[in-house]
């Protein structure tokens, strides 16, 4: 194993904790006789955990080194995923889906830098962001399939155990087969009010936009949303004053800075939160099992998986940006044509747009992978990739509490939940279309 591909395998290892809550938080949920509140928890737990840790995950590894976070990272996600397949109680497999998300945050963040370092700007580069956006989509693809069928055979907990497994092999070839890269000769300065206002505005924010996904006007929706805005300005306001910030916000005047994390968040708040969602209409519109679900959300997933693999071959004349807008269109025409769905229809009306978003989630993936590290200066490679994350997974967490809003908006019973997905995928595209202009538009000067 090489970096790619030691990267890879635990890039995809975090999508496939990620994604296995999708099709077996019901039966967890059931298992400790919980209410439908303590799943919606278990399955936004470590989106929290992700967007809360990401850029200060990042900005560790590029300052300390990113082997040591890599590996320090993926021990900390074998023993949180341990911690919830031994869960006694829902609230500790919340807390441990939590942890799980702040360790991969680590792995993901991390594994940008070193393969930033490793591969210069060119075709080895494309080459190997392209595997790092395959991996990401193969995680999405066999986790809930991974879930399902595990959880059917041998119990939920089954598969949290093998894939604890599974991270603890990972950081043992990560400390064997990784060289150490860092983003200066000496560590910088951490700037600890940063990473803790940062923390607390992405914790606050994500934990927000899933508890809205109850009720908007509940108290603890409003002071947790309140909370992180104000965290958020705090953060702004320290990176400006210190002289040694943890994210330098002239960043922010970088056009393809803001392509990088725009397009990251529209990828969430579109086509993720889209997909997310899948497997409830599958199930509760369709009438499809739970492990058929995980299957026919496959098609995407593989798709996408399948052709960022190749993207590397696309002409290099056509720079990360272009595409970008290109998945992101393409992303739109696979979204568009999952609208128009009756009482009456077959899971097989669902596959050419998942196709198609597939078709456009792999160069998108390997385009933002790209954006990531070519965005930001060498020293910040890892910071970069947390910060493109970051913006993935508060889009994701938007994104789902939105379009469940769309949804029951669409009335109760099987009708209404149809007629709630067909306005959520049409909103998904306009918001893919819309992604693509700005991406455009946002050009150096």
């Amino acid at each position: 194993m090489g970096i790619r591909s030691t990267v890879g395998a635990a890039t995809m290892l975090v999508l496939v904790v990620f994604t296995t809550v999708i099709t077996t938080a019901t039966e967890t949920a059931r298992s400790f006789h919980a209410s439908i509140a303590w799943q919606t928890w278990a399955l936004g737990g470590m989106s929290l955990g992700l967007a809360g840790a990401l850029l200060t995950a990042g900005a560790l590894a590029d300052a300390f080194g990113r082997r040591r976070v890599f590996v320090i990272s993926s021990v900390a996600l074998a023993v949180s995923t341990a911690l919830g397949a031994a869960s006694p109680s829902m609230l500790v497999f919340v807390a441990a889906r939590i942890l799980q998300g702040a360790a991969g945050a680590g792995v993901v963040a991390s594994g940008l830098g070193l393969i930033g370092h490793a591969f210069p700007p060119g075709p080895s580069r494309a080459h190997a962001t392209g595997i790092w956006g395959a991996m990401l989509a193969g995680g999405i693809a066999i986790g809930p399939i991974l879930g399902a069928g595990l959880a059917a055979a041998f119990g939920w907990r089954s598969a949290y155990g093998l894939e604890a497994l599974g991270a603890a092999v990972l950081a043992g070839a990560g400390h064997k087969l990784l060289p150490e890269s860092r983003g200066k000769a000496r560590p910088r300065r951490i700037d600890p009010p940063g990473a803790l206002t940062m923390l607390i505005a992405m914790a606050c924010l994500t934990a927000g936009l899933t508890s809205g996904r109850s009720g908007w006007t509940s108290p603890t929706t409003v002071i947790l949303l309140a909370a992180g805005l104000a965290a958020l300005a705090a953060f702004a306001w320290i990176e400006v004053v210190r002289p040694d910030p943890m994210l330098d916000l002239g960043l922010l005047r970088r056009p393809l800075f803001l392509v990088s994390i725009g397009g990251a968040a529209v990828t969430g708040l579109a086509t993720v939160a889209l997909m997310s969602y899948a497997p409830t209409l599958i199930e509760q519109g369709l009438h499809r099992s739970a492990p058929a679900a995980g299957g026919i959300l496959a098609v995407w997933s593989v798709t996408s998986m399948l052709v960022a693999m190749q993207a590397h071959r696309l002409p290099a004349r056509v720079d990360a940006r272009g595409r970008l807008i290109a998945g992101l269109l393409l992303s739109a025409s696979g979204s568009a044509a999952l609208t128009g769905l009756a009482i009456q229809s077959s899971w097989w009306r669902l596959v050419p747009g998942l196709l198609l978003a597939g078709i456009g989630s792999g160069p998108a993936n390997a385009a933002l992978a790209r954006l990531a590290v070519e965005s930001v200066p060498r020293a910040s490679m890892a910071l970069g990739g947390g910060a493109n994350n970051t913006a993935r997974y508060l889009g994701s967490a938007l994104g789902i509490a939105l379009l469940v809003a769309v949804v029951a908006s669409g009335g109760a019973g099987q009708a209404g939940l149809i007629h709630g997905w067909n306005r959520a995928a049409l909103l998904a595209a306009l918001l893919n279309v819309a992604g693509a202009i700005l991406a455009a538009a946002c050009r150096e000067r």
